[in-house]
C-alpha cells in the first residue's frame, strides 16, 4: 500500500490568499447573529416596555398566556413554576432575551449568550408553541435551531470575543 501527500488541496491560511469562498465561509453566521441578536434585544425591550404583559391576569399578560397553554404544553410543571410568580417569570424572559440578543449581537461570550438563547427557545416551545399544529409553524422550534450554529461555533469574526481571543494572543507572545 502506497501513502502519499494530496497537492491539489491548499490551506489559505498558510499561503495568505483568500477567494470570495475563504470569505463567504468565515462570515457565513454573521447575517445569523444580525438576525438573532436583533430579534431578540426588540422581544426583550417588547416585553419590558408592554404594560399588559408583565401582569398575573388580563389579556395580553404573561399569567394568562401561560394558564391558556398549560394543558396543551409538553411540560405542565413548568408552566406551573411560572404562574407561581408570573411576572417573576415574565421579567426573567425578557431580560433573559435582553441579555441573550446584546451578547450575541456584540459577540461577547457568544456561545454563553447561544446556549441561553436556545434553552429560552426550548421552553418557549415546550410549552407556549407545543400544541401549534403542523410543528413547523411554531416558530419558537425554528429559534432553537437557529441558535444551534452560534452554540457550536461562536463569533470568529466581528466580535469582541475575538478581539479578545487577539488580546490574550498578542499578549503571551510577548
Amino acid at each position: 500500500m502506497t501513502h502519499g501527500i494530496r497537492t491539489d488541496t491548499r490551506t489559505p491560511h498558510l499561503d495568505g490568499g483568500r477567494d470570495w469562498r475563504d470569505t463567504a465561509t468565515r462570515y457565513a453566521l454573521l447575517p445569523l447573529r444580525v438576525f438573532l441578536g436583533v430579534t431578540f434585544i426588540y422581544a426583550g425591550l417588547d416585553k419590558l416596555t408592554d404594560s399588559a404583559f408583565m401582569k398575573a391576569d388580563g389579556a395580553g399578560s404573561i399569567g394568562e398566556t401561560m394558564r391558556s397553554v398549560r394543558d396543551s404544553s409538553a411540560v405542565p410543571a413548568l408552566v406551573d413554576l411560572a404562574l407561581k410568580s408570573p411576572a417573576g417569570f415574565g421579567y426573567a424572559i425578557a431580560l433573559g432575551e435582553l441579555a441573550v440578543g446584546l451578547g450575541v449581537l456584540f459577540g461577547l461570550l457568544t456561545r454563553l449568550a447561544a446556549l441561553g438563547g436556545a434553552l429560552i427557545s426550548l421552553s418557549l416551545w415546550l410549552t407556549v408553541s407545543w400544541a401549534t399544529e403542523p410543528y413547523y409553524y411554531g416558530n419558537d422550534l425554528i429559534y432553537l435551531m437557529a441558535w444551534l450554529p452560534l452554540v457550536l461555533a461562536g463569533a470568529p469574526v466581528l466580535s469582541l470575543d475575538a478581539l479578545l481571543r487577539a488580546r490574550r494572543r498578542a499578549a503571551s507572545y510577548s
